[in-house]
């Protein structure tokens, strides 16, 4: 059962744990998103890099989070860099593979489209191949957001000024008490699926094209027209 008297007495508190928790989650995903794609761009013009960076993100995504956490500890302290770190590092390998395939995933016969109509290399980049691949990087957004939205609650080993949510599913644990984890693990679920939702209502957003079945589209379609060309 869950103590709704305890629940009552903590929402201050359950209010700062859920916005330390989303802002965690929002640093992570947004410095990791930032990372990825400056690689997927490099390795994409130098594909021999790919295996490379794919390969190093692949090894770092194996480490314990656990591990990451606490070797940090006696360099950087009981900081948010401490907590962030490792989830950073968690979301590249996630961010890279999925901007990368994006960028692959551009039909051949759009970019043959494309440079018929005369763009350059990076302006048909700009107009054509990356707005075609937003599908798969909201996508790849979307695990790693999930994924970091659990792994946040692990940064409540580093202690009580960290966790987000996590805080409240330690301390449960601590002193036995169902209600204070439920507190801390029903929100934690509550947030990912929120987050989920709005990805995918972001990607119906950016990509209005997707939902188009009423006829099949050209890669002429898919191609903006330069100013003044006459297609």
């Amino acid at each position: 059962m869950i103590d709704w008297s305890w629940v009552g007495d903590h929402l201050g508190a359950l209010a700062f744990r859920s916005l330390q928790h989303v802002e965690l989650t929002a640093i992570a995903v947004g410095v990791g998103f930032a990372i990825s794609f400056v690689l997927a761009v490099v390795t994409f013009r130098w594909r021999w890099l790919y295996p490379f960076a794919s390969g190093a993100a692949g090894i770092l995504y194996t480490i314990p989070s656990l591990a990451v956490f606490f070797a940090l500890v006696s360099v950087t302290g009981i900081t948010v860099l401490t907590a962030e770190i490792p989830l950073v590092m968690y979301t590249i390998v996630i961010l890279l593979r999925n901007i990368v395939a994006g960028f692959d995933g551009v039909p051949a016969d759009v970019v043959e489209a494309a440079d018929g109509m005369g763009y350059r290399r990076i302006e048909r980049f700009q107009r054509v191949e990356l707005p075609l691949s937003i599908p798969l990087m909201v996508a790849g957004l979307r695990i790693a957001t999930v994924s970091t939205i659990g792994l946040v609650t692990i940064t409540a080993t580093l202690g009580d000024s960290l966790g987000g949510l996590g805080f409240f599913i330690l301390e449960g644990y601590h002193r036995g008490f169902a209600t204070e984890i439920l507190t801390g693990g029903i929100p934690s679920i509550a947030l990912a699926i929120v987050a989920d939702v709005l990805f995918v209502m972001l990607q119906h957003r950016l990509t209005p094209w997707s939902s188009a079945s009423a006829r099949r589209l050209t890669p002429a379609d898919l191609v903006p027209h330069k100013p003044g060309y006459v297609g």
